[in-house]
C-alpha cells in the first residue's frame, strides 16, 4: 500500500537587499552580516545604487550611507522616491551622520529608518527583520 506523501511547500523566494556605501569594508561587513538570510546586492555609489535599484527585479530594501563622494545619499534617497518604478522601496540610513538634524533630513526624505554607525549587528538585523520577513 503507497502512502502519497504531502507535495513540499514552494521555497519562499529571499527579500534581496541592495547595501549602499563607498567603503568596501563596510559593504563586506553588511553583506557577511545579511547574506544567509537575504540576497544581497552592493552598490559602492548614489548612481550604480540608482541604476541596480531601477532595474528589475527592484531590491525590497535599501540599506544607504550619506557620505558619499559624488552623489550622496540623501540625493540618492530623493531620486528613489521621486521615481514611480522605486519610490516604494524602503530605504534605512546606516551613516556616521547621525545627529538629529541628519535623522530628520532622512525622514523627510521617504526614509524608514535610521541607523547610526559603527554598526552593531543585532540593531542591523532586528531592523532589516522589522521591514521585511526572514526567508
Amino acid at each position: 500500500m503507497d502512502i502519497a506523501l504531502p507535495a513540499p511547500a514552494p521555497a519562499t523566494p529571499k527579500a534581496t537587499i541592495l547595501i549602499v556605501d563607498d567603503t568596501p569594508d563596510n559593504l563586506k561587513l553588511l553583506s557577511g552580516l545579511l547574506k544567509d538570510s537575504y540576497r544581497i546586492k552592493v552598490a559602492n555609489n548614489g548612481r550604480k545604487a540608482l541604476e541596480i535599484a531601477g532595474a528589475s527585479p527592484a531590491p525590497d530594501l535599501i540599506l544607504l550611507d550619506v557620505v558619499m563622494p559624488e552623489m550622496d545619499g540623501y540625493a540618492v534617497c530623493a531620486a528613489l522616491k521621486e521615481a514611480p518604478g522605486t519610490r516604494n522601496i524602503p530605504v534605512i540610513f546606516l551613516t556616521g551622520r547621525a545627529d538629529e538634524a541628519d535623522r530628520e533630513r532622512g525622514f523627510a526624505l521617504g526614509a524608514v529608518d535610521y541607523i547610526a554607525k559603527p554598526v552593531d549587528p543585532p540593531t542591523v538585523l532586528q531592523r532589516v527583520a522589522a521591514r521585511l520577513p526572514v526567508s
